[in-house]
């Protein structure tokens, strides 16, 4: 239909004016009298102080008879009797073409000084879930521009993947990089509870111009509300699917997963949830699904996902880390100890996995990429004994290929920053990796043949 998205828009608007009145003020939250409007609903304050006359809020719950509004600014400011209007019962928001290279707020509001936004549509910012049987499988690789994860965590088009990794372990540098120089179409780039230095710093240092310029950035910095921030993970989600049912292959870029998770702690214990893992409410774990599962492929177009997830205290097993393990499609361990080492990017690959890697990878690459993992296993196996000089050579032979190889892998999986220029070519790095997979089993073939025959014993 012609009309079709301002009929909706109609549809999710109040028939008539419901306002209500601000009774009190708990924590982060107003409790608002005679506002009989469902979850969801935006609305808007209106307040006698000249600073903020019009505060903008989502209704998150009800207590008994009132209706619990978490604000999308300070409620400095709200006195009681004010006034609570009601708008659009379900949110939508703008999108369309004219956002690549902007730089949003939680709102969609742009704030790069560029003017506004033009040419735009309107979409629900919590559309359905996609059909499941809608979804096809994912068989088509996507280079991202980093060596250590094209070549041993093979990533596809449509895969949602976690980036996990201890603050100040190289995070923000690693997705920079894939969304510089990636293969994908689009770049939707969610910053979610980062310090607002760091918001300038990824855009003109990390992603650059070379990035920006096919990219969509959403920010909500640490010290907005925690509605603004979860809106703001939402938006990117709504914005990526957009350029995905416009035949696009999208990359979807979030910093951090953790932080969106302790946004919706707040909501969820001003709401009056109890905090039952780990001071995480239930609402927290129903969430991430919601988010995670909205990347994918469909039959238009793909949003392949990259999540960062900061390892709090360097445990795996905290609560988010450990939920979102278990609901992406594979993750990228960053080690500590590799970063002190000055090995960029400081990726383990042998705590990494990619779900769908032998998917959207020939037999070819899946052999060499096996030999190249058992090799490093193996010299992490001998690697402590090599260090304190316990370890005789000729004891091993898998030892030895290991530590003879160690130089040329370590060749392969380290990469500057700045190495990598152009968009990355998914071949070229699988060339690197079977020629250097060809190189280490002709070294073997000589090692076996010049070993010496062992020593007969009597009669044989």
């Amino acid at each position: 239909m012609q009309f079709a998205e301002q009929i909706a828009m109609i549809e999710q608007a109040a028939a008539i004016e419901i306002r209500g009145r601000v009774s009190q003020v708990r924590g982060m939250a107003l409790y608002v009298a005679d506002l009989p409007v469902p979850v969801g609903s935006m609305v808007s304050v209106i307040t006698r102080n000249r600073e903020c006359q019009n505060l903008a809020g989502e209704v998150v719950g009800f207590d008994q008879h009132q209706t619990v509004v978490m604000p999308l600014g300070s409620t400095e400011g709200v006195r009681r009797g004010d006034e609570v209007v009601a708008g659009q019962f379900s949110q939508m928001v703008s999108v369309g073409r004219s956002l690549l290279g902007r730089v949003l707020d939680g709102l969609g509001r742009p704030i790069d000084d560029r003017g506004p936004l033009t040419e735009t549509t309107s979409r629900p910012l919590m559309p359905d879930p996609v059909d499941p049987m809608d979804r096809p499988p994912i068989d088509t690789p996507l280079a991202t521009g980093v060596r250590a994860i094209d070549a041993l965590i093979s990533v596809g088009r449509g895969q949602r993947i976690g980036v996990f990794a201890a603050p100040g372990v190289g995070k923000s540098t690693l997705l920079g990089t894939m969304a510089r120089h990636t293969a994908a179409d689009v770049n939707v780039v969610a910053l979610i509870g980062e310090r607002g230095r760091e918001v300038r710093d990824f855009i003109g240092n990390q992603l650059g111009d070379q990035g920006m310029t096919k990219s969509v950035v959403v920010v909500a910095t640490s010290d907005e509300p925690a509605l603004l921030r979860i809106r703001a993970a939402m938006l990117a989600n709504t914005i990526a699917e957009y350029f995905r049912d416009d035949g696009q292959d999208v990359l979807l870029i979030m910093d951090s997963i953790t932080r969106l998770c302790h946004a919706q702690r707040q909501v969820g214990l001003a709401t009056g949830e109890p905090p039952a893992t780990k001071g995480y409410p239930p609402s927290v774990f129903a969430m991430l699904p919601r988010v995670l599962e909205r990347a994918g492929r469909t039959k238009k177009g793909s949003i392949t996902g990259f999540y960062a997830v900061l390892v709090e205290g360097d445990d795996i097993t905290e609560p988010v880390s450990d939920a979102g393990r278990g609901i992406l499609d594979g993750h990228i361990q960053l080690s500590r100890d590799l970063a002190h080492r000055g090995h960029w990017p400081a990726i383990d690959v042998l705590e990494s996995i990619s779900r769908v890697a032998d998917d959207v990878t020939q037999p070819d690459h899946q052999a060499a990429r096996t030999l190249i993992l058992q090799l490093i296993n193996s010299y992490r196996q001998v690697e402590d004994l090599l260090n304190i000089g316990a370890y005789a050579a000729g004891s091993n032979p898998d030892f030895d290929m290991a530590i003879a190889c160690k130089s040329a892998i370590d060749q392969l999986l380290q990469q500057g920053r700045s190495e990598v220029t152009g968009l990355a070519d998914f071949e070229r790095t699988k060339k690197q990796l079977l020629a250097l997979a060809g190189q280490i089993e002709q070294a073997k073939r000589q090692l076996t043949k010049a070993k010496p025959a062992a020593p007969q014993g009597p009669g044989q």
